[in-house]
C-alpha cells in the first residue's frame, strides 16, 4: 500500500516540532530552557553590559589624565630653566608637580660604574647610561646622559664615569621608576637593570645624599646620545571609550531582542 498524500507531510511536521523548530522554519530558541535559566543568563548579559559601560567610562576618565599630562609637560619643557631642587624640596615632590620640569645641574661627575638601564628607544634598542653627578650644593643627582646601542654596551661598563673638569647639565627632571620593566625586576647583584630606580641604584653604587629623582640630558651629538625624552604621548582613550561603549550598546541590544519576540508572539494570544 502507498501512503497517504498528507502522510509524509504530517510526519515531517512532526519531527520538526520534536526538534524544537516551528513549521514556520524558525527555531524556538527559549525551548527547553526554564525560567530560572534564562534569568541567569540574563543577569550575566547584564553584568556584561556593565562591565563594558564601566571600561567607557575609565578610558574617559584616562583621556581626562591624559591631555592635563600632554599640557602639563608641554608647558615645563618649554618654561625657562631652574636650578635642579635640592633636599628642602625633596620630600613634597610628586609627579604631578615636579615631573618634565626643565632644569640645571652644576657640578662634577663621580667616578666608578656607570649604570646602564635597557631601554628602547627611536634608535633602537640599547641602554640609557646613568652617571651620578655631585653638584656644587653637595647632594648627588643621577644623570641620564642619553642612550647608547647595544653594541657599545663594553665600552660604556669599562668607562668610570668620573671626568676631571666641572660640568653644567640642562636637562628634564624625572621621577624615579621603581622595581623594574614589565615582568621584569631589577636585579642589583647581578648588574642587570630595567628601570631608573634611583634608590635602588644609589644602594648599589654606595651613594648618600641622592636626589629621589634623576635628570635625562638634553640633546647631544656624540654617545651616549641625549634628547631622547618622550614627551609626545598617544591620545586614544576617546576611541577605546567609543569602542566599549558601542560593545555594550550591543550586548544590551541582544539581550533584549528575546525578550521583545516574547511579548510579540505572546500578543496576539490574548
Amino acid at each position: 500500500m502507498s501512503p497517504s498524500p498528507g502522510a509524509g507531510r504530517t510526519t515531517v511536521e512532526t519531527a520538526i516540532g520534536q526538534a524544537g523548530i516551528g513549521v514556520s522554519g524558525a527555531p524556538r530558541r527559549d525551548a527547553g530552557r526554564s525560567p530560572a535559566s534564562r534569568f541567569f543568563l540574563g543577569l550575566l548579559g547584564l553584568l556584561g553590559v556593565l562591565v563594558l559601560v564601566g571600561l567607557g567610562i575609565w578610558q574617559l576618565e584616562r583621556r581626562v589624565w591624559k591631555l592635563d599630562l600632554i599640557a602639563r609637560v608641554d608647558q615645563r619643557i618649554h618654561a625657562p630653566v631652574v636650578d635642579a631642587p635640592g633636599p628642602g624640596a625633596w620630600d613634597g615632590m610628586t609627579a604631578a608637580s615636579s615631573e618634565y620640569s626643565h632644569v640645571r645641574l652644576a657640578g662634577r661627575f663621580l667616578g666608578g660604574a656607570n649604570t646602564l638601564v635597557q631601554a628602547v628607544t627611536e634608535l633602537g634598542g640599547g641602554y640609557w647610561v646613568l652617571t651620578p653627578m655631585r653638584t656644587d650644593s653637595g647632594f648627588v643627582v643621577l644623570v641620564n646622559r642619553g642612550f647608547i646601542p647595544q653594541e657599545r654596551k663594553a665600552e660604556f661598563e669599562r668607562e668610570s664615569g668620573g671626568f676631571p673638569s666641572p660640568a653644567v647639565i640642562d636637562g628634564l627632571l624625572r621621577m624615579s621608576e621603581p622595581g623594574g620593566g614589565f615582568l621584569r625586576s631589577n636585579d642589583a647583584a647581578a648588574n642587570r637593570w630595567y628601570s631608573r630606580d634611583v634608590a635602588a641604584i644609589a644602594t648599589a653604587r654606595g651613594l648618600s645624599d641622592v636626589a629621589p629623582y634623576f635628570v635625562d640630558a638634553g640633546a647631544s651629538g656624540d654617545w651616549p646620545r641625549g634628547g631622547l625624552t618622550v614627551v609626545t604621548f598617544r591620545n586614544s582613550h576617546l576611541v577605546y571609550a567609543l569602542t566599549w561603549f558601542t560593545l555594550a550598546a550591543m550586548l544590551a541590544a541582544a539581550l533584549a531582542a528575546p525578550m521583545i519576540g516574547r511579548r510579540r508572539r505572546q500578543g496576539p494570544a490574548r
